[in-house]
């Protein structure tokens, strides 16, 4: 189930082929699974799994603006925040949580642009955000019908 956003937006918009996903948490059931600074109050390996969590929900908000996962032909950007403490410097091991996940569930179709970036704060103290940019099957009334 897509996470509720905490906010006025979409977690997910549609234009065209491509699927636009808002920030995604490690969040289940409204609440965060990890909350801290990675390297201070988040380890490396937990804000890892924080990571899957967050794609896991990317995936979720897709799956909330198409019919099935299956129509999901190509993941073309992830963009991966860490809030990170002063002296931690490793955030591309961290989004690696989310890159791996993609590629075991799509094979090359889930290879991707990326960036991991450290930030000082996120929302909720969450350890981990990301957003993604997807390419989707035509919608049926878009479809070539020759």
């Amino acid at each position: 189930m897509v996470p509720k956003p905490v906010a006025e937006y979409v977690p997910a918009k549609r234009v065209g082929n491509l699927v636009y996903v808002s920030g995604q948490g490690p969040t289940r059931d409204g609440k965060a699974v990890y909350a801290g600074r990675v390297g201070k109050e988040v380890s490396l390996d937990e804000a890892y799994k924080a990571a899957e969590i967050c794609a896991l929900n990317c995936l979720a908000a897709i799956k909330s603006v198409v019919d099935s996962l299956e129509e999901v032909e190509e993941i073309i950007q992830v963009r991966g925040f860490v809030n990170s403490a002063n002296d931690f410097h490793d955030q591309p091991k961290v989004i690696n949580g989310a890159s791996e996940l993609l590629v075991r569930a799509f094979g090359d179709r889930g290879r991707h642009a990326r960036a991991a970036l450290g930030t000082s704060n996120l929302p909720n103290n969450i350890p981990v955000e990301l957003e993604m940019i997807v390419v989707v099957a035509p919608c049926p009334e878009e479809r070539n019908t020759f």
